[in-house]
């Protein structure tokens, strides 16, 4: 027999509305700055940015495209129901650009001494999705 709800008394998980375009013209080859100038709510193209930003060495621009993505993602979770806390799944795809934005903004911390903001954007990170924390390292 299965359980399905939380047995802890914990928040729902947060599942993220789909916004396929950005990640289907990402997937295509469209360029990140080209998909975040479209869709600038899109957490996905900016960590993407960020990602890319921190690969060329420049921490402090992806410092910035990773905090972008995250703020954008933390109004979109706002809009659905999120409440401050509680899961924020790996495996819903939609919820990914988020997850990756603060992957991005932890490590970009972290490449520049932020130790507060890189311990708090890490322990959010694996708070919210175990999965998305083992999977970006």
């Amino acid at each position: 027999m299965a359980i399905h709800q939380d047995l802890l008394g914990g928040p729902p998980p947060t599942h993220l509305p789909d916004d396929p375009e950005p990640r289907d013209l990402l997937a295509a080859g469209t360029p990140a700055a080209d998909v975040a100038a479209k869709y600038p709510k899109s957490s996905l193209a900016w960590a993407r940015l960020a990602d890319e930003a921190f690969e060329a060495g420049r921490v402090v621009e992806s410092y910035a495209y990773a905090r972008t993505g995250y703020h954008r993602g933390l109004d979109a979770l706002r809009r659905s129901g999120w409440k401050g806390h509680g899961p924020v799944p790996w495996e819903h795809e939609p919820n990914r650009g988020f997850l990756r934005a603060l992957h991005g903004l932890a490590r970009a911390a972290d490449a520049i001494g932020e130790q507060e903001e890189y311990e708090r954007c890490a322990t959010f990170l694996r708070d919210s999705s175990a999965t998305a924390a083992d999977t970006l390292g």
